[in-house]
């Protein structure tokens, strides 16, 4: 385990430190611009992409795969309407999310889900080339995704619902 870790790159550890303060803030209520819902599940949406696109390259079925978890988690992230108590104040233009570690969760499960594959591609583990593999990895990273980008999509309806 301290191989594992000693041969990992600093800026892997900066991303991590960087994602627990990020998801240590969401677990806070807070109250945010309408539009900086969207800026989180972008940069996840990015990180996630990137990890499919660096390993598994610019084909149909890895794509495929990443786009179907990421549809999948998005309608049914928005028919579940999270986060519940998503508040709108049509006076300041400020929409009031109650806190939650499922971003943290996601983070954490992108991240880990990233590393692990990583650790497996540097290893040149046979497992990389197995076509369950690739499509299991690229359904998570959509997934993780899909369930960014519906949170915010409910964030952002509940601004339109108010006015």
């Amino acid at each position: 385990m301290s191989e594992l870790i000693s041969h990992t790159p600093t800026w892997v550890f900066a991303i991590f430190f960087t994602l627990l303060v990020l998801g240590f803030i969401q677990s806070k209520e807070r109250i945010v611009k309408v539009n900086s819902v969207f800026i989180l599940p972008i940069s996840m949406v990015v990180f996630s992409l990137f990890g499919v696109l660096s390993v598994f390259g610019i084909t149909i079925s890895a794509m495929g795969f990443w786009i179907t978890g990421l549809i999948v988690a998005l309608i049914w992230g928005i028919k579940l309407a999270y986060p519940k108590l998503v508040s709108f104040s049509a006076q300041n233009k400020r929409l009031t999310i109650p806190g939650s570690w499922a971003p943290l969760i996601f983070m954490m499960a992108i991240f880990f889900t990233k590393y692990i594959v990583g650790y497996a591609v540097a290893r040149e583990l046979a497992i990389v080339n197995e076509f369950m593999f690739m499509a299991t990895i690229n359904i998570l990273y959509g997934a993780f995704s899909g369930v960014f980008l519906s949170r915010s999509f409910v964030m952002f309806k509940a601004s339109k619902t108010a006015m």
